[in-house]
Formats: structure tokens, C-alpha cells, sequence
């Protein structure tokens, strides 16, 4: 297939496009600097054919004309949720560039010709707002939280393209584990014998290996069937303090430095809820598409990315 790309160059996008160049396809990827990327795939050359398109992701323009021919789109650009404290400022650039990002890429779909046979949308678990006692699944209602209206925003920008005759997937993803991104920011103090679980340690924390986020998108890509939500986690959510004591089992450091609320709340203000607050996501229609999870249980993922 021919496949357009938004957000390539961050975390999932890393992992996701050399295992799409692996398969043949040919990808399309829409970057803000093409110049500074360029190198970040260049080993890929030999195995399929990269664009490179400048676009900026809120506004319209030529970068639109790229969708045109492409046989799939994969939307996973979005500003960082957890990079700083959430100001007035930050938390409307955070709806914006889900929301009207998303609506700028379903009206380059809509004016392409040919259309692409489907987007896969990404939205997040954040959709379902927080609970210690609460389990959430694909069918359950949103939160009023300021995560669950981005989510509904973010997911409701993409839902026009139905109309088009375009097969709509959207993946929530939870937290991905690999390489950087969440387990990036906890190794250091692991390392150095400092780390701990963060907060109570009783908040559900429902994760997904990068591996199988990816292999997730391409199971999307080809089975036509697979329309509609579902949840991007994997089967076996855990507690915070569960996930850090598995953490440290992994490294052979012990985990007994909690981080304390108030320590977090100081630095990040609101924004402290992405990891202080959590929700016990369960994949039902994941798992009853007949996806299977390579990593579902929280030590296997561990061991594997460690």
C-alpha cells in the first residue's frame, strides 16, 4: 500500500514506519522540517520508497494534495500531554492540535481523489477520565476531566470521514512502554537504587508494549473488518506499584523511594494527573477482533524492552 504518515518522527512513529517499509509498503510522511528528519530513515531507502512533505499540521495547504492516491492514513501527530505544566496556553494547544489537526487531515481526505480506503486515528485512554475502582472498555462513557474532552475532540474530528465512505479506525492508546517515552524518565532513579512507586502506587496503570502497539496498526491496515474504537492496551493492567516493583525486579535494583504526590503537583501543576490518577483499561474488542498481544503480561514487556 501506499501509506501517509502524521507524527513519523515521534516514539510510536520511530518503531512504526521501518516495520511498514519492512512489508513493501510506500510511505508518505507529512513533517514540519523535512530537512532536520530526512536523516532519521535514510537506512530505509533500499527497502521502499519515503516522501518527505512539509505541512503545518493546523492550517490548510498544498501539503494536503499528498493524501490524493494514498491507500491508508495514520494519524499520530498531537502535542505531548505530560511536557510541562499545563497552562492556559499549553492546554489549548494541546486541544487544538488534536482537534483541528485532526479536521485539517479529514478535509485533505475529503478532497482527495482518489480517497484513501482508511484512517486510523489516534486517541488515548484519557478519554475515559480516572478511577481507583472503575474498569473502563471500548463501550464505556467518557470523562469530564480535561484529558476525556480532549479525547472526544480529538476522536469527533475524525468521525466525518464515515460520510466519505472511509473506514474509520480509532486506537486509545495507553501508556507505551519501550525505549524512552514513560520507562525513559523512571531508569535513571531505578538505576542509581532511588526508584519507587509514584503517588499512592494504587492508580491502574494500563500499558501497551511499543511492539505490539505497531503490530496493533497493522492488523488495522489489513483487515478491512476492523472498524471503530478499540482500546490500544494491553490485557493485563496493573497498579503503579506493581509496575515499579516489575520494573525493579527486571534490573535487580530495589523499588522502595516513593515519589510523593505533592512533589509532583509542585512541578507539573495539573498535568500530574497523567500519571497520578490512572483507569483499569481492558481491550474487549481488541482481543475479540482476534488480535493477539506478543507482550501481555507487564514482565514479559519489561524483560523484552530491558
Amino acid at each position: 500500500m501506499k501509506i501517509l504518515i502524521t507524527g513519523a518522527t515521534g516514539f510510536v512513529g520511530q518503531r512504526l514506519v521501518p516495520t511498514l517499509a519492512d512489508q513493501n509498503h510506500q510511505l508518505v510522511l507529512l513533517v514540519r522540517d523535512p530537512d532536520r528528519h530526512q536523516q532519521l530513515f535514510q537506512d530505509l531507502a533500499h527497502k521502499t520508497t519515503i516522501e518527505w512533505v512539509q505541512y503545518g499540521p493546523k492550517e490548510s495547504g498544498d501539503w494536503q494534495n499528498a493524501v490524493s492516491g494514498c491507500d491508508a492514513v495514520i494519524h499520530l501527530a498531537g502535542e505531548p500531554l505530560a511536557a510541562g505544566r499545563w497552562t492556559s496556553e499549553r492546554k489549548a494547544e494541546i486541544l487544538a492540535s488534536r482537534s483541528i489537526g485532526t479536521e485539517k487531515l479529514v478535509e485533505a481526505i475529503a478532497q482527495a481523489n482518489p480517497r484513501p480506503q482508511v484512517l486510523i486515528s489516534t486517541s488515548a485512554i484519557g478519554y475515559y477520565g480516572t478511577s481507583e475502582t472503575e474498569t473502563f472498555q471500548e463501550e464505556s462513557g467518557p470523562g469530564q476531566d480535561f484529558l476525556g474532552k480532549v479525547c472526544q475532540a480529538w476522536e469527533g474530528a475524525a468521525q466525518p470521514v464515515t460520510d466519505l465512505g472511509v473506514r474509520l479506525v480509532i486506537l486509545r492508546f495507553g501508556i507505551v512502554l519501550g525505549l524512552g517515552g514513560a520507562i525513559g524518565q523512571m531508569l535513571p532513579a531505578f538505576k542509581l537504587y532511588a526508584g519507587g512507586p509514584i503517588g499512592s502506587g494504587r492508580q491502574w496503570f494500563s500499558w501497551i508494549h511499543q511492539d505490539d502497539l505497531v503490530a496493533l496498526i497493522c492488523y488495522a491496515l489489513e483487515h478491512p473488518d476492523f472498524i471503530g474504537v478499540y482500546n490500544a492496551t494491553a490485557p493485563n493492567p496493573v497498579s503503579m506499584g506493581t509496575f515499579c516493583q516489575t520494573l525493579a525486579e527486571v534490573l535487580d535494583r530495589p523499588s522502595w523511594l516513593p515519589v510523593p504526590d505533592f512533589i509532583l503537583t509542585l512541578l507539573l501543576g495539573e498535568a500530574a494527573q497523567v500519571v497520578l490518577q490512572g483507569q483499569r483499561v481492558l481491550p474487549q474488542r481488541t482481543l475479540a477482533s482476534g488480535f493477539e498481544f506478543q507482550y501481555p503480561t507487564v514482565k514479559t514487556a519489561l524483560e523484552d524492552i530491558l
